[in-house]
C-alpha cells in the first residue's frame, strides 16, 4: 500500500512474542491469523513519515454499489459542520445498491438535510459516499467506555420503521 492510501492493517507474526490467537474462540483465531500473517480487522494508513494511523474497522465499511465506503471519513467531514454535535455512519439495506449510506445525527443547532448535503458536496466528497438518509436522532448509543453501538443504533431504526409501517 502507498503512503497516504487506506488499506487492511495486517501484521507479520515472525517474531516469538507474536499473537498467538484468541483464547477459547477458534473461529475468531482462524478468521485472524492465515498464513503467518495476523489480520487485525483495523483499516488505516501510514503518513509520509511513515506513522500508522488507524481510521477504522473491516467490519464498519459499507459497500455500496460496488465501493468500499469507510464510515470514519464521512463522519469526519460531517462533524465539521456547525450544526452537527455527533455523527455516526452506516449502510443500510438497499435492493438497487446493496447498502445506503445513512448517517446518524445529534444536532447542536437547526439544519436541514439539504444544508447538510451541500456542506458534502462543497467539502469534495465523491457523490456516491455523500448520505442518501439523514437521521437526527436525540442520542448516540454508546457503551461504558464511550465506543458508539453502532448495531444498537441499526436496531432501533429498524424497529422504529417497523413500527411506522404497522
Amino acid at each position: 500500500v502507498n503512503p497516504l492510501e487506506e488499506g487492511q492493517i495486517i501484521a507479520d507474526l515472525a517474531s516469538d512474542e507474536a499473537f498467538e490467537g484468541y483464547l477459547n474462540r477458534p473461529e475468531a483465531t482462524a478468521k485472524a491469523l492465515r498464513d503467518g500473517w495476523y489480520f487485525t480487522g483495523d483499516i488505516g494508513y501510514f503518513d509520509l513519515e511513515g506513522d500508522l494511523f488507524v481510521t477504522g474497522r473491516v467490519d464498519d465499511l459499507i459497500i455500496t454499489g460496488g465501493e468500499h465506503v469507510s464510515p470514519a471519513e464521512i463522519e469526519n467531514m460531517l462533524s465539521l459542520h456547525p450544526a452537527v454535535e455527533e455523527v455516526v455512519v452506516v449502510g443500510l439495506p438497499d435492493e438497487q445498491w446493496g447498502k445506503i449510506i445513512a448517517a446518524f445525527i445529534k444536532l447542536r443547532a437547526e439544519v436541514s438535510e439539504c444544508d447538510l448535503d451541500a456542506h458534502c458536496i462543497a467539502s469534495g466528497l465523491a457523490k456516491f459516499k455523500r448520505p442518501r438518509r439523514y437521521q437526527f436522532i436525540d442520542q448516540i448509543p454508546k457503551s461504558p467506555v464511550g465506543k458508539v453501538l453502532r448495531r444498537v443504533l441499526l436496531a432501533q431504526f429498524q424497529e422504529q420503521a417497523l413500527k411506522a409501517i404497522s
